[in-house]
């Protein structure tokens, strides 16, 4: 398997105050909690975030991420919502500059991981379902964006048409693929494979683990 190039991370726009006498017009001032909500997430952990501390963030009042969002699990939602898209568009731009459907599938797992490793708390965010409203129309078209391009990439590996519904076997196939790169992104966020790194002849670099990892077991040993 052919090593990939780490497509460079899109940049997130800073939370800006509002100032003293300029109100926000509805629609930014949604983004705007969101954008602060995210800054709070990503730098003081899910914890700390809470709909008044959005609102402080913002420089709104704290009424205002209720009127927006209803409440905190509201909140959450939209913003693993956020996350999602973000998550779906480094997938998208991992698989642009693979060629083979087998390379584009190791592009999008690796994409997977360093989304998870780069942006834990976002990541962890995102699948902490307990905290979420799965049916919440934004989150949920942002979690089916992401499943999609999940499942296309594995299908094309499968030399299966993703246009296709899947019989029991492939859906299973697929559903183990997922499991090995979220597993993979978890076990390495949680510190778990330190040993095990030390031991492969990668070194560090996870990346060569992780390729080893999507490796079909026939074609393990053999270079590609």
């Amino acid at each position: 398997m052919s090593k990939n190039v780490a497509p460079k991370a899109a940049a997130r726009p800073r939370v800006r105050k509002k100032s003293e006498g300029t109100p926000y017009h509805h629609g930014a001032l949604h983004a705007a909690l969101l954008a602060a909500a995210q800054d709070i997430l990503e730098s003081q952990g899910l914890a700390a975030l809470t709909l008044r501390a959005a609102a402080r963030a913002a420089g709104v009042s704290h009424a205002a991420p209720k009127n927006h969002f209803g409440d905190l699990t509201g909140l959450l939602s939209d913003l693993a919502a956020v996350g999602f898209r973000e998550f779906t568009e480094a997938l998208r731009v991992a698989g642009e500059g693979a060629g083979s459907p087998e390379q584009r599938f190791d592009a999008i797992g690796e994409a997977y991981v360093r989304f998870a490793r780069e942006r834990t708390a976002m990541f962890l965010l995102m699948f902490r379902s307990e905290r979420l409203d799965m049916q919440r129309p934004q989150l949920r078209e942002a979690v089916e964006a992401s499943r999609a391009m999940l499942g296309g990439a594995t299908a094309r590996r499968m030399g299966r048409d993703p246009a296709q519904p899947p019989n029991s076997a492939q859906l299973g196939r697929m559903v183990g693929a997922w499991s090995l790169v979220h597993g993979f992104a978890m076990l390495l966020i949680d510190g778990r494979l330190e040993k095990v790194l030390s031991q492969h002849e990668g070194g560090p670099d996870w990346q060569a683990l992780l390729r080893d990892v999507l490796t079909p077991p026939g074609r393990a040993g053999t270079g590609n």
